[in-house]
């Protein structure tokens, strides 16, 4: 995974650049298990202020590796789902520093269902947002199905997770869960003038008021277990294996 994933602390801000522009950016078990790495290692940091996560310019990333996934619907273990993934999931979910996305790109599955834990989005005008799971026969993930209506109201929610609609950067600003949309090349450098903003305030009043505006962090986990047994199951359904082989042959077409 060498440059799969970079991670710098610039001032009072710890910067997660996503980095496999081959694949646009899809998250491997290794890149999953770095970030959550990094997540993790910010929050007993007082010289950590903030967060960004960022895919660069033109893609923010587009989900997760597909290919690990129909190995592990195909496969005959009851071995946990993606334990790497899910370890990301919790680390958002007891994180207590901010975090801001900056999104240029398509932002597929947990490219969007990871939004949804963070306190501040930007997007590029060329910014997509999809979570496709049922299209591969799965279900929501990332405690997206308490997030996402909770965030933007069940009838957006339903479109986007259940129907699969794909939303423009001005739809999820008119949804709610991105703050501002910025011209395409320029939310890594506008993130940082957030983070800026954010680190002058006063660090326990931020803190104390962030974890009154968020669901408890259990509220969170109970959510992701529940989700991720389901989306163990999915996996393994005939369904998703058809779904999945399907996926592939049209890509090799």
């Amino acid at each position: 995974m060498p440059g799969h994933l970079i991670v710098t602390d610039d001032d009072a801000t710890r910067v997660i650049t996503l980095r496999r522009p081959e694949k646009k950016n899809a998250i491997t078990q290794d890149m999953y298990r770095a970030m959550s790495d990094a997540i993790d290692t910010a929050q007993n940091n007082p010289k950590i202020r903030c967060l960004i996560i960022t895919g660069g310019s033109g893609v923010f990333t587009a989900g997760n590796d597909l290919e690990d996934f129909l190995k592990d619907g195909t496969s005959n273990t009851d071995a946990p789902r993606a334990s790497n993934a899910t370890k990301f999931l919790y680390s958002l979910a007891h994180n207590v520093k901010p975090i801001i996305a900056a999104v240029d790109g398509v932002a597929i599955g947990i490219g969007t269902t990871m939004l949804f834990h963070c306190d501040y989005v930007l997007a590029s005008k060329t910014a997509t947002f999809s979570t496709p799971f049922i299209h591969l026969g799965l279900v929501p993930e990332g405690a997206s199905s308490l997030l996402m209506p909770r965030t933007m109201g069940y009838q957006r929610a339903f479109a986007t997770l259940v129907m699969g609609r794909t939303m423009d950067a001005d739809d999820a600003h008119l949804a709610g869960f991105v703050n501002v949309v910025v011209s395409p090349g320029h939310t890594e450098a506008e993130a940082r003038k957030v983070a800026r903003e954010i680190c002058a305030l006063p660090a326990e009043a931020v803190a104390i008021s962030r974890k009154l505006l968020r669901p408890p962090p259990e509220d969170l986990t109970r959510r992701i277990d529940q989700e991720g047994h389901l989306f163990g199951e999915r996996m393994r359904s005939k369904e998703a294996v058809a779904a999945f082989k399907a996926f592939f042959s049209r890509k090799k077409a």
